[in-house]
């Protein structure tokens, strides 16, 4: 029987989701983007969870898009490159939009889509073997889907340098940069990281979605139109607890 491509466990009100493929650096092909998206979907949709830890089996997170299914991806097989692209796509809008707040545990590689993988989650626990960067560029590729949440995370300039340069980051690096929030030794990435999400599964369900979704919703808003989503959110609250 073949192993699952992603692993999933519960503690508590937390949902465990981790990534399968360690004899490949977790690296993503279709089938793991597809097995993922779906792990993810669950989790959104339990009602007994109430925030979710994402993480890599064995010495990496996720060292990107795997390399042997490129020659596949060509535009002689365009329903599939379609299909991987809109899953990488539905996986970064899902971590985004899900009412459950998301916090990623990343030792050693998390590299191009790993990268991506790993800041699209609301926080990030980093082993200080973290080797962290975007080297599309050096194979040809455009790092189009990892683009937007790295800029938002960094700022245009900043963020170019990484894409352009393909420069690889450490843990403190990282750190210094607010792309991970905090550094641990590699073998308490996990436990740090399930001490944030059971810290989060304690709080009132209802109120920790209004705090993410109001968060990533006033992050595109121009100031004052923010402010009044606030207050919209303000108002709601107060039907929280009865």
């Amino acid at each position: 029987m073949a192993a699952s491509l992603v692993l999933t466990a519960t503690a508590g009100a937390v949902r465990l989701v981790s990534l399968n493929r360690s004899e490949r650096l977790n690296a993503l092909d279709t089938a793991l983007t597809r097995a993922l998206l779906t792990a993810l979907e669950d989790a959104a949709a339990d009602p007994s969870v109430r925030a979710v830890l994402l993480t890599g089996e064995g010495r990496a997170f996720c060292a990107g898009a795997d390399t042997s299914e490129m020659a596949d991806l060509t535009p002689a097989n365009e329903a599939l490159v379609a299909e991987r692209a809109t899953l990488t796509r539905d996986v970064h809008a899902l971590l985004a939009s899900m009412p459950k707040p998301v916090v990623a545990a990343a030792r050693g590689a998390a590299v191009g889509g790993g990268a991506g993988l790993a800041i699209a989650c609301d926080m990030v626990v980093a082993g200080s073997d973290l080797r962290f960067g975007y080297p599309e560029l050096r194979h040809g590729l455009v790092p189009a889907l990892v683009m937007t949440g790295l800029q938002r995370q960094l700022g245009p300039k900043r963020a170019f340098e990484l894409l352009s340069l393909g420069a690889f980051l450490g843990a403190e690096e990282a750190l210094a940069l607010g792309l991970v929030n905090r550094v641990v030794e590699p073998d308490a990435v996990r436990d740090a990281a399930l001490a944030i999400a059971t810290a989060w599964a304690a709080a009132p369900a209802e109120a920790m979605a209004a705090t993410k979704a109001l968060f990533r919703r006033v992050a595109d808003l121009p100031f004052a139109e923010a402010l009044e989503a606030g207050r919209e959110v303000n108002i709601a609250m107060r039907g929280f607890r009865r």
